[in-house]
């Protein structure tokens, strides 16, 4: 009839899922995309279009994590490093958040989606926080 829609057809995947990635898998891929994170960092730190403020978290962070004073000692295997991890992820995201769009492009060397991975695993960090700790987080 003229009045109806014209059905479409689609093909139904029938292709086997791609299997899950061992945490060697990801952890060897998050090796390769360290030095890209650490020039980065360098070059927003060296921006001057990048808010002096959200430089200054980032120097701060850095001297905590150089510091003999911890909030959990390092001396506890497994979770002694758990604080630097995440507060120097918070730190790294909210000076990429403050950086526009376009210079934080400029200044990466990877691919979009290693940035997006990058930007969703610094945003998970500060997620984790408790609410009373990420209130006085900037």
């Amino acid at each position: 009839m003229s009045g109806d829609p014209p059905t479409e057809i689609t093909a139904i995947d029938t292709s086997d899922p791609v299997p899950a990635r061992t945490w060697k898998e990801i952890a060897a891929e998050a090796v390769f995309v360290l030095p890209n994170v650490a020039k980065l960092l360098a070059r927003l730190l060296r921006d001057p279009r990048v808010p002096m403020r959200r430089k200054l978290v980032v120097g701060v962070v850095a001297g905590y994590i150089a510091s003999p004073v911890d909030l959990i000692p390092d001396f506890l295997v497994g979770i002694g490093k758990l604080d630097d991890l995440i507060i120097a992820s918070i730190a790294i995201d909210y000076l990429m958040r403050g950086a526009d769009e376009a210079i934080v492009r400029e200044h990466w060397d990877g691919s979009i989606d290693a940035l997006d991975l990058v930007r969703s695993v610094f945003e998970w960090a500060a997620e984790i926080l408790p609410d009373s700790l990420r209130r006085i987080m900037p």
